[in-house]
């Protein structure tokens, strides 16, 4: 094999790593909206316009008035279920007809179950108040099978993202509110893929990749205050990400032996940017209802582009997508609220372009929650969402060695089947 074809290997797993990036999130693609329990309460359908720092990810101007100290943590523990389905996949190796891609036919619930922690604080001196938000808004981990009919696209991967959100916030005027933030971001990615011997007599091969990397966004927004009327538009950068690490090829044999390596590698992408916005009503004492609409931009993730010595550029042909909410905050004494919603979301993946390492699809959230106030000072929130996902077809194909002497197409035709995901999650807030 030549120089070319192990750039090929690396174009390959480099665009491996940002596809693994969307396995079983619950808004859209890889983005986890779990950054608050009072919001999934209601379906995340009024975060924009209400106040506090549990709406601090959604819309910076949120703790804008704020008197004193708030902070708020809260976990949210993820299980997702689904069946990612072969119906008729081909492997075509050099000289050969095509094949069954063999392996086990379903891979069942290969997003693994998690948790996903965050937190924010705030404090107000008059019309000027500061605060910090720590959030992972794209972290999972899928796990298929060494003997998966998605082995050769899918096998193992892990994305961890931190976002720490310093904010600065104004109220102008009793009842309009600006804020402005930066999104410092981490990243922390590892995944696998096996790779097709030339000879289905001889074991597949496996490659792995592993990067990190830092990187800076920015968030701006305002509120607006009137009585029983609160609204909120907010927008979130997209940001352009980098990931510095190395490429392990290993276990190739034959021809392919000379693959065999560890490199270093870097990858480029962005992800999408967010239009946020949310009205609030109180239509009675006790009854306030809630709608938020999110535009998410994600034609920013149309492609992951590849440094030296691969200098190349890989589509991926995201588009911009929408979710909206409808919800209800009922107060049933001065003590306790309990709240309701669900929340729309619209896939940004298409259909010819869907991976399985992508098993995404249009997803209806239901979600319950409840708060208590223990004190004056301290509130504990729970909540509840079922998620249901359509079944979509998963069926990119690809090729392994591609431009060389060795390609080997996978035309893949497999389905997400029967998916879902609960998210159970456990809060408090403090103020100080």
């Amino acid at each position: 094999m030549n120089t070319k074809s192990g750039r090929i290997l690396l174009a390959g797993a480099a665009s491996a790593v940002a596809l693994a990036w969307a396995g079983s999130a619950n808004a859209q693609a890889f983005y986890l909206q779990e950054q608050s329990v009072r919001g999934q309460g209601r379906a995340f359908s009024g975060e924009a316009a209400d106040k506090g720092v549990d709406s601090l990810w959604w819309n910076p101007a949120s703790i804008a008035g704020l008197q004193g100290g708030e902070a708020s943590v809260r976990a949210s523990f993820i299980r997702p279920r689904g069946d990612v389905v072969d119906n008729n996949t081909l492997i075509v190796r050099p000289l050969q007809a095509p094949a069954s891609v063999g392996g086990d036919p379903v891979a069942r619930n290969p997003i693994n179950n998690g948790v996903l922690p965050s937190g924010a604080i705030a404090y107000g001196f008059g019309r000027v108040a500061v605060g910090l938000s720590v959030t992972a808004p794209y972290s999972f981990t899928t796990d298929y099978d060494a003997d998966s009919w998605a082995r050769y696209t899918a096998d193992k991967t892990k994305l961890r993202t931190f976002d720490i959100q310093p904010s600065l916030a104004v109220a102008l005027t009793d009842g309009l509110y600006i804020g402005a933030a930066a999104n410092i971001e981490h990243v922390d990615a590892a995944l696998g893929n096996a790779l097709p011997d030339l000879s289905p007599l001889l074991p597949d091969g496996h490659q792995n990749l592993e990067g990190k990397g830092w990187d800076v966004g920015w968030s701006a927004g305002i509120q607006f205050h009137d009585g029983p009327v609160s609204l909120g538009l907010a927008y979130k950068s997209a940001i352009k990400h980098k990931l510095d690490g190395t490429l392990t090829i290993e276990g190739l044999q034959g021809p392919l032996a000379a693959q065999n390596r560890t490199i270093d590698a870097t990858a480029e992408f962005e992800t999408p940017w967010q239009i946020i916005g949310s009205a609030r009503a109180r239509v009675s004492q006790k009854l306030t209802l809630n709608a938020q609409v999110v535009r998410m931009g994600w034609s920013k993730f149309d492609s992951i582009d590849l440094g030296a010595p691969i200098n190349q550029s890989i589509p991926e042909n995201y588009r911009n997508s929408w979710t909206w909410a409808l919800g209800a905050d009922y107060d049933v004494s001065p003590e306790w609220t309990v709240r309701a919603g669900f929340q729309r979301g619209i896939t940004p993946t298409r259909d010819g372009d869907r991976d399985a390492r992508v098993p995404d699809s249009n997803r209806w959230n239901f979600s319950a929650g409840t708060s208590y106030a223990l004190s004056q000072r301290f509130t504990i929130d729970a909540a509840a969402s079922y998620i249901t996902f359509d079944d979509a077809a998963i069926d990119r194909t690809t090729a392994a060695y591609a431009g060389t002497t060795a390609q080997t197409p996978i035309l893949v035709d497999g389905e997400l089947q029967d998916a879902s995901a609960l998210v159970l999650s456990l809060g408090a807030r403090m103020a100080f």
